[in-house]
């Protein structure tokens, strides 16, 4: 494809065509995103697995729903070194024509767990609109993904006709925010059918309400439960205290060592990336970050080179006697969860025998380290020098009507890294349909109704382009 080929448009009239059906389909797709909100698709063990089930079902009906696909199924892979099956995804394909390129358009519809209910404004499966904003869980993370790629795909058959000759491959996940336990053996079994010239991952964010972003760098994760050990039993406190280094000492010894003064990680070993982040005042981040008055920032450098480049450490959980149930105890044994964030350039592997050297060396008292439940996902940088960069960045300026920004996310999109693996020609696009307040994992998560019209229409007009595109 030559360079005026990858960025000609299709014809004026079906660009103005898909502009239309946007517009006039957006109740009908909100309509459609509030049905999805009320399933309560939690694929975490704990949780009833007929709503995931349920949820696949329903985005498969608004697959079949498009008339587009050669096939719509539902279907599940085995999860590695188990005989368990993974949640269910929903697989629909459409084959190229006429020389056309392929695109695979990926989300998710299974969600985080409510939390709370005391913490939300409004039934957390029941979507509601306050403002411009819809709230419910999953509105934005990734229902709201799912119906992109659905409301996308219906205005482009409004403007073109359901026999159009762009290739399509629709994946929507069913197992995301549990790790995504089977995605590596779903791509392996599915390959044939997902492979594509474009990948569109519709699972991050925008820059703010008013300004879209492509996302080209995500940092990798390490996650594990550590339990520090000193005593075979409890023992009485006042008996022993003072002379036996207990677990919750030795645990809050050990972690304190995981940062240094300023709260940068001290970890021999771990790595930075060296990239250029765009401006972004000291006070915006304040604000959609949350800090309290008086808190001061962690780390060095720029504030976003912390969040995108730099290593983190979090502990993101812990087992230990409650203060309601407190008693003059030493304890045993402490657990808690890390969870470590790796930056772009190092693999996750390298990450975690780091983190693993880190503890060991450092155990205070002789105390006794047990890590397991260990979970590791590498990072991604996005090669921007492809056509289809270019034409996404060029979509989104169209529908946005501002310039794109370049982006690095400091959360992980591990299966990212099994994409690359499996279809390593394939161009890769980050995209979403958050903005900084939507609270995706949080209590009250909304999406911003503006943000997902804008973002629908650049998935229509890229979807448009490359229908009129010479193939790969």
């Amino acid at each position: 494809m030559t360079d005026s080929e990858q960025t000609s448009p299709a014809n004026a009239k079906v660009e103005a065509d898909v502009r239309l059906a946007v517009e006039r389909g957006l109740p009908g797709t909100i309509a459609d995103l509030s049905a999805l909100v009320r399933i309560p698709s939690v694929a975490w063990t704990a949780f009833d697995p007929s709503h995931v089930a349920a949820s696949a079902d329903a985005v498969a009906d608004l697959a079949r729903g498009l008339g587009v696909f050669d096939r719509v199924e539902v279907k599940q892979a085995g999860i590695p070194g188990t005989d368990e099956l993974g949640q269910p995804a929903v697989l629909a394909s459409r084959a190229a024509r006429n020389g056309r390129p392929t695109i695979l358009l990926y989300a998710h519809h299974d969600v985080q767990p409510p939390g709370k209910d005391e913490e939300w404004e409004s039934n957390p499966f029941e979507p509601t609109v306050r403002g411009d904003r819809l709230y419910g869980r999953g509105a934005a993370d990734d229902k709201a993904g799912v119906m992109a790629h659905i409301a996308s795909i219906r205005a482009l058959v409004d403007a073109a006709g359901d026999d159009f000759d762009l290739g399509l491959a629709l994946f929507i996940e069913g197992e995301e925010e549990f790790g995504s336990r089977s995605f590596a053996n779903f791509l392996e079994e599915n390959q044939d059918v997902l492979r594509a010239d474009a990948i569109v991952v519709a699972d991050s964010t925008n820059w703010d309400i008013d300004t879209p972003a492509l996302t080209i760098g995500l940092r990798g994760n390490v996650t594990f439960k550590l339990t520090v050990r000193t005593l075979a039993h409890a023992s009485h406190s006042g008996m022993y205290g003072g002379a036996v280094p207990d677990a919750m000492l030795a645990t809050i010894k050990l972690l304190s060592t995981l940062h240094a003064e300023d709260g940068s990680v001290a970890v021999a070993g771990l790595t930075s990336h060296e990239q250029q982040t765009p401006e972004y005042s000291d006070e915006l981040f304040r604000s959609e970050a949350g800090l309290l008055d008086g808190v001061t920032p962690i780390g060095t450098g720029t504030i976003l080179s912390r969040i995108w480049a730099q290593p983190a450490i979090t502990v993101t959980g812990i087992d230990a006697p409650s203060v309601e149930n407190a008693s003059n105890t030493l304890s045993p044994a402490i657990s808690v969860k890390i969870s470590a964030r790796i930056a772009p350039g190092q693999p996750a592997a390298e990450a975690y025998e780091a983190l693993v050297a880190h503890l060991q060396a450092n155990a205070p008292f002789g105390a006794h380290l047990e890590i397991d439940d260990v979970d590791t996902g590498d990072a991604f940088l996005v090669d921007t020098s492809g056509w289809a960069v270019a034409a996404a960045r060029q979509a989104m300026h169209d529908a946005w009507g501002v310039e794109p920004v370049d982006m690095g996310v400091g959360g992980s999109i591990p299966f990212i890294a099994d994409l690359v693996r499996v279809f390593p020609e394939a161009q890769i696009l980050v995209t979403g349909v958050e903005d900084p307040d939507s609270r995706a994992h949080s209590p009250n998560e909304s999406l911003h109704l503006g943000v997902f019209k804008r973002a629908v229409l650049s998935e229509a007009l890229l979807l448009a382009r490359m229908n009129d595109m010479s193939g790969h």
